[in-house]
């Protein structure tokens, strides 16, 4: 890490190191062993290698490549090659876990089941001394809509993100700050980049995290994201002097961090988590504690809105400690601080939360501070948001109810409005309030329709149904009820 900084991995460190998974250790039950491909039928093959077919064009058409999948499911880069070609065939778990990465809606899985059973007939055929009939004597399979089969399907998601990267891309190079010349130039010669052309790479990150916050569809920035992080990865495979080495390393961990905003943010959490662990990484590479701190709050996040609070723990923990370690201009310990009031309300612990956002409050005493990032934006204007979601948590309507009521006045953004709608609507539900839950409840409703991204409104729409039950014989609650599913159905949908 920095300066004064030891290399031996504190407690903390090494949390990261196994939750973030950035050496996964491979748990490869596949069987690629020659001799057993030898003998395998040439039709079971054949199965195999349109399973890992279809396996390649999902992962191509998302942004993670074959050593990120690798690490999802815990399987080598090569492994990855080896089932994308055929040669190696993991069992149903693999098939789950890729499914869910991919966004693939169990096309993988029922593809990964009818191999399965189709290779049975074929080993049955054989012991009983019958001729096995081949792929491609067989009738073909009839076509179903989506990826990685539809032509369709594939031209208009090429032609939309190239759209996409072309309007953003060209909308943040016309930015004064970015010299556009300087930027083209290094992504067609990556090698022994000067300091200047990573400024320019600094302030590229900037406005697409601007641009990120402004958007309506947080997902329209992930193909020029994807473009970026491309560009910095050929950057970090040529010679570079180490302090521009270390500068990419901590701009592929900022963008690390932005895509997986973008992926939480429409509740893809095994994607999120994803690009979370590899921001880590970049990070310690980077030697920026301060950037690693937050990957592992934003990663603590998914365990919190999973409601695993206890599977936070650690990380926070580690990402406090290498908080201590950073810049004490910068808000870090105190975004820490708040998500540690999160987790501890989801515990129960009220002591705990409190200590928490005390610690938290201490942000307004910061007097020399250092200017927001996109990856650390932490000023304390949403403590009182903080504040009232843990009582919430905590089923302390009378405490919340107050702050709550204040927050919505400060919500600026349908996103902000809804949350806390969806919170005071929780509270007349613990209060046996019917008026007010439908109330908020319908306007949360009418807030996350309003915004392109309801993954994490819907999320909380979805955590608001469990309230619902006792009240499920007034007709407004049911009505409520209905809208909710069909937002959360939108959100599961994306």
């Amino acid at each position: 890490m920095g300066d004064g900084v030891e290399e031996t991995p504190t407690p903390g460190s090494v949390l990261l190191l196994l939750e973030m998974a950035t050496l996964w250790i491979e748990l490869d039950t596949c069987r690629p062993l020659e001799i057993f491909m030898a003998r395998m039928p040439e039709a079971v093959r054949e199965l195999r290698r349109g399973l890992g077919a279809t396996l390649r064009g999902f992962r191509e058409s998302s942004p993670l490549d074959q050593a990120a999948i690798g690490r999802i499911t815990s399987y080598s880069r090569t492994s990855i090659s080896h089932i994308e070609s055929g040669r190696q065939f993991p069992e149903r778990e693999f098939w789950r876990v890729a499914d869910q990465a991919l966004n693939a809606n169990g096309v993988l899985l029922e593809r990964f089941d009818n191999v399965v059973e189709r290779e049975k007939q074929i080993r049955i055929a054989e012991l009983r001394g019958g001729q096995v009939r081949r792929d491609d004597d067989t009738p073909p399979e009839p076509r179903f809509s989506g990826p990685p089969h539809d032509e369709d399907w594939h031209d208009d998601v090429n032609r939309r993100e190239v759209l996409r990267l072309v309007a953003v891309t060209g909308s943040l190079l016309a930015i004064p700050s970015i010299d556009a010349d300087r930027v083209l130039h290094a992504a067609e010669r990556p090698r022994r980049l000067d300091s200047a052309t990573v400024d320019a790479y600094s302030h590229l990150n900037a406005n697409l995290w601007a641009r990120f916050g402004e958007s309506r569809s947080k997902r329209d920035v992930l193909p020029v994201v994807r473009h970026q992080l491309d560009v910095l990865r050929s950057s970090l495979n040529e010679p570079q002097a180490v302090a521009v080495q270390q500068r990419l390393c901590a701009l592929a961990a900022d963008l690390f961090q932005l895509c997986g905003e973008v992926f939480f943010d429409v509740g893809s959490y095994a994607a999120a988590a994803q690009c979370y662990a590899e921001a880590a990484h970049a990070s310690k590479e980077a030697r920026q504690p301060d950037l690693w701190a937050c990957a592992m709050t934003r990663h603590a996040f998914i365990s919190i809105y999973e409601h695993q609070y206890r599977r936070a723990v650690p990380l926070l923990d580690g990402a406090a400690q290498l908080a201590l370690r950073g810049d004490p201009t910068r808000t870090t310990r105190y975004w820490v601080a708040a998500v540690r009031a999160q987790t501890s309300a989801g515990l129960g612990d009220l002591p705990s939360c409190q200590r928490s956002l005390g610690e938290a409050e201490r942000v307004a005493d910061l007097t020399d501070r250092a200017p927001s990032t996109g990856w650390l934006r932490f000023e304390g204007a949403r403590l009182d948001e903080e504040r009232t979601s843990c009582f919430v948590k905590l089923r302390r309507p009378e405490l919340a109810e107050p702050a709550l009521n204040k927050a919505l006045g400060q919500a600026t953004s349908a996103r902000r409005r809804g949350s806390v709608l969806v919170d005071l609507a929780t509270v007349g539900a613990q209060r046996g309030d019917v008026d007010q839950l439908v109330l908020n409840g319908a306007a949360a409703v009418d807030s996350a329709r309003r915004t392109s991204s309801v993954g994490y409104l819907g999320r909380k729409l979805g955590d608001l149904q469990a309230q619902l039950m006792p009240y499920v014989g007034d007709r407004h609650v049911r009505y409520l009820d209905s809208q909710i599913r069909d937002v959360v159905s939108v959100a599961s949908s994306q």
